[in-house]
């Protein structure tokens, strides 16, 4: 595999090394998402980085990821996100019917761009948006809309064959499994069939 397809298909973590992530990199991070495709470039986001380690340690708390396999997949302190990205919109200036669509292409800039420097990255909307937007000192016409958690990977999880559930796991190994429909299941050609074909 190369280049970017390889990113696509190994990217995704939940245990991080206590190693900090250079604020260049970080900006990296923003500067890739402020230039993802955009409805009608209203540009309506924005997003604060948290890498202050005491904020860090008080932001973990109003994060709800994970509970496919809580308790085992807990994060113990020195397995969690050393920097966050918060996502914000502009909710005076978004458009109601697209700024989702906006979030997810920025979003996926920085999941990508973080994982070819190396470091591991979790998009996370289970949070606590009013206790965040107080952290963080948002105001209240810009909506905490999700966050990313950020660090240098420390695990290498495995796809498996989506079987009856869309639930991940930790085997005794500590191994995270994530399933996914195989790409027979979803692809069609030309037209949609029941059984995939050309």
């Amino acid at each position: 595999m190369e280049g970017i397809y390889r990113v696509i298909i190994q990217r995704r973590i939940r245990r991080f090394k206590k190693r900090s992530i250079a604020l260049n990199l970080l900006k990296k991070m923003v500067n890739c998402a402020r230039l993802a495709p955009l409805a009608r470039n209203l540009q309506t986001i924005e997003y604060i980085i948290v890498n202050n380690k005491e904020l860090c340690s008080q932001f973990f708390s109003y994060l709800k990821g994970a509970a496919y396999i809580s308790p085992q997949g807990d994060l113990p302190l020195d397995k969690r996100p050393v920097a966050y990205i918060a996502i914000l919109v502009d909710m005076k200036k978004a458009d109601q019917k697209y700024f989702a669509y906006d979030v997810g292409a920025a979003v996926e800039n920085i999941l990508l761009f973080a994982w070819s420097k190396d470091i591991g990255s979790c998009w996370m909307h289970s949070i606590e948006r009013e206790n965040i937007a107080f952290l963080l000192k948002v105001p209240s016409h810009i909506r905490v809309d999700s966050i990313i958690s950020l660090g240098y990977k420390d695990e290498k999880p495995q796809i498996e064959k989506f079987i009856d559930s869309p639930k991940y796991w930790k085997d005794n190994f500590r191994v995270l499994h994530v399933s996914k429909r195989s790409l027979e299941e979803i692809i069609h050609y030309n037209y949609y069939r029941n059984i995939s074909r050309r």
